[in-house]
């Protein structure tokens, strides 16, 4: 459902743009409002998750979350769009943290690694999202007639879901403070993630516009860029336990890292249909297992409830959906989208640079 909402706002993104009117650096500064919810939230959701339980709080944000969706259809001025948005941020975090922690749980029933399974799960559903966006953009849909039928389908799931959460999270031995201090092992695996959030947020907001501006691809093929991110990124990550068993985590980041860079060198160097579309395939595996692997490590934080130690990684990680968005939008203003394309491969190159001075348990 997380999947699924988030895609449906982002296949529109373009239409959106067009329908309020909106430069490559407005658009930028108001995808700002997303990440500022989610970040201005983290700690709360952190010491909430822990305070009632992940089963509540996922629950609430599984009926606000595509709620928040439809209200994003009927914005008519750019302030609007970034109050809703603010707000979408909030639920999506809320999420983000709850299943999460719901995943952490399931996982130590295992007692192997499945984390990046539950995130395929997530790409899955987003790259089914984007297949939808696609189709409703071909059909002329509206963009609030769209997320109205993407709503009423999740909350059908709601219910129907409500009886197979893990009903109790794993009891913390201490007190959970509001605000956690994170540790040198949960500050390093937070910059890992900080890299891999820039990189996929810049995919999730500004690979449509890309292949729009840049590559000029036809109208309807307009969010192909996205849809074979998202499929190669649940693929990635549907092979990534099996893959990080047999290699390490160390070596699973180090080589995401370098295909990050690749991919979206590609795209930039060779900014035509098939080039750019190989170049985004690429990044969808690159990016597929990072954040996945970084927050299976973090659940298992022996000074943090695994809610609270989530949130920590999370802030500093979804920085990079703070900073990314802006920073393309800012810099395609100046130089043009390909020069932010290029910044953004450097960043993800970083992953590949912090995971090296990091030791990983197999």
């Amino acid at each position: 459902m997380a999947g699924i909402c988030f895609a449906s706002w982002a296949s529109r993104i373009p239409d959106i743009k067009l329908q309020l009117g909106l430069s490559d650096a407005g658009l930028g500064a108001v995808l700002l409002a997303l990440p500022c919810g989610l970040m201005l939230s983290l700690p709360v959701s952190g010491w909430a998750v822990t305070r009632f339980s992940s089963k509540t709080m996922v629950t609430i944000a599984a009926v606000g979350y595509p709620l928040t969706l439809i209200v994003i259809g009927l914005v008519t001025a750019t302030w609007q769009l970034a109050a809703v948005l603010f707000v979408f941020g909030i639920f999506g975090n809320l999420y983000n943290i709850s299943a999460n922690t719901q995943a952490v749980g399931v996982e130590s029933l295992y007692q192997r690694s499945i984390m990046a399974t539950f995130h395929g799960i997530w790409s899955l559903a987003g790259f089914s999202g984007a297949a939808v966006g696609t189709f409703m953009i071909a059909q002329q849909v509206a963009p609030l007639h769209h997320f109205m039928i993407v709503c009423i389908c999740c909350l059908v799931v709601v219910l129907l879901a409500q009886g197979k959460i893990l009903p109790e999270d794993a009891k913390s031995t201490t007190k959970t403070p509001l605000f956690a201090k994170p540790d040198a092992t949960i500050l390093r695996l937070g910059l890992i993630a900080f890299g891999c959030l820039v990189c996929e947020g810049t995919m999730f907001d500004w690979s449509g516009v890309y292949f729009q501006k840049v590559v000029n691809a036809p109208k309807e093929l307009v969010t192909l860029g996205y849809s074979v991110f998202m499929g190669t990124m649940a693929t990635g990550r549907f092979v990534g336990d099996k893959l990080v068993t047999r290699f390490g985590i160390q070596r699973m980041l180090q080589t995401s890292g370098i295909i990050i860079c690749t991919g979206l060198s590609i795209a930039v160097l060779f900014p035509t249909l098939v080039p750019a579309t190989i170049g985004f395939f690429l990044v969808g595996f690159g990016v597929s297992s990072v954040v996945p692997l970084v927050y299976s490590a973090t659940g298992k934080s022996k000074t943090m409830s695994p809610g609270v130690a989530l949130a920590a990684v999370s802030t500093i990680g979804f920085l990079g959906f703070l900073i990314g968005p802006p920073l393309i939008g800012f810099i395609a203003e100046i130089a043009g989208l390909r020069w932010s394309f290029t910044v953004i491969a450097m960043i993800g190159l970083s992953t590949t640079i912090m995971a090296t001075f990091m030791k990983w348990d197999r």
